[in-house]
């Protein structure tokens, strides 16, 4: 089966494609959107996409593309420990180090470090963190330096000069699996940390309590929300879509007449999945 990741080789999102799909093809993609075209088009049955990081919160062009394709659904979640280090070409000195690249979450999470050691160095925003490393082994000349991880240090043969640099140990990042189908992916070999359901929810119109009013369809059912996010239409100032976590297995009867009721109210609702969360290794 093919999955489709977003690449290059070696970035974090391969590491985790690969303990979700051990035996499975994957395919890299350049973007994001590539990820979600591959699966709306049935080149791929799969893909593994980065939804949110412990430090730098929710990858919005994920949501956005959720939002855009109702048609690609959420069958599981999976959370990574994230470790970042410094590398360079094994032949350059780290005394002649002239810029940093890397994706910029990366740099971000890795801000305090970089500015305490590297202050007078310029930081250079980068496609991902992998491509980043691939880039500083191609060009020996540049007296470059990538952050990265240790496949990406191990894949293009690189020099690791400070390791564990992001500035919080609790540095995790959210990944989701995508799809057209609204099954539930299992995985006995995993931890499972839990499981939710997620939705997209528009509101009808913008009016005093209109959100209030949504969150009350789970708040007198009791229903736990583990997360709740706007994010712009790009429709005009104030004009926003939820991405809301329900936390807990699927009950036709609680899950089912809520989603009535949201009906009811004239919300939009795009029901993404109930699914299950696992524990990958860093």
């Amino acid at each position: 089966m093919k999955i489709a990741f977003l690449g290059p080789h070696a970035s974090f999102t391969q590491l985790a494609a690969a303990q979700l799909f051990p035996e499975d093809q994957l395919l890299p993609q350049a973007s994001i959107l590539d990820c979600f075209s591959a699966v709306e088009s049935g080149e791929v049955a799969q893909a593994v996409v980065p939804l949110e990081n412990s430090i730098e919160g929710t990858v919005s062009m994920t949501l956005d593309y959720l939002y855009k394709t109702p048609s690609i659904k959420i069958e599981a979640e999976a959370v990574m420990p994230i470790a970042h280090h410094l590398m360079i070409h094994p032949e350059n000195r780290i005394e002649d180090i002239e810029k940093i690249y890397s994706h910029p979450q990366a740099l971000a999470q890795s801000f305090h470090f970089l500015d305490n050691h590297y202050k007078g160095i310029a930081k250079q925003d980068f496609s991902s963190t992998a491509a980043a490393a691939k880039y500083v082994s191609e060009n020996q000349e540049l007296t470059i330096a990538a952050v990265a991880n240790q496949y990406a240090a191990n894949l293009y043969g690189l020099k690791i000069i400070s390791r564990n640099i992001q500035d919080f140990e609790q540095n995790h990042t959210r990944f989701i699996i995508i799809s057209k189908q609204q099954n539930q992916y299992h995985n006995d070999r995993l931890e499972t940390l839990g499981e939710k359901s997620g939705m997209l929810i528009t509101l009808p119109e913008d009016h005093p309590g209109g959100l209030h009013q949504v969150l009350s369809v789970f708040a007198w059912r009791k229903m736990n929300l583990s997360k709740i996010e706007s994010r712009t239409l790009k429709t005009g100032l104030g004009n926003y879509f939820f991405f809301i976590n329900v936390v807990g297995a699927w009950e036709e009867i609680l899950h089912g007449n809520a989603l009535k009721e949201l009906e009811s109210i004239h919300a939009e609702v795009d029901f993404l999945g109930n699914y299950k969360e696992f524990l990958l290794e860093s």
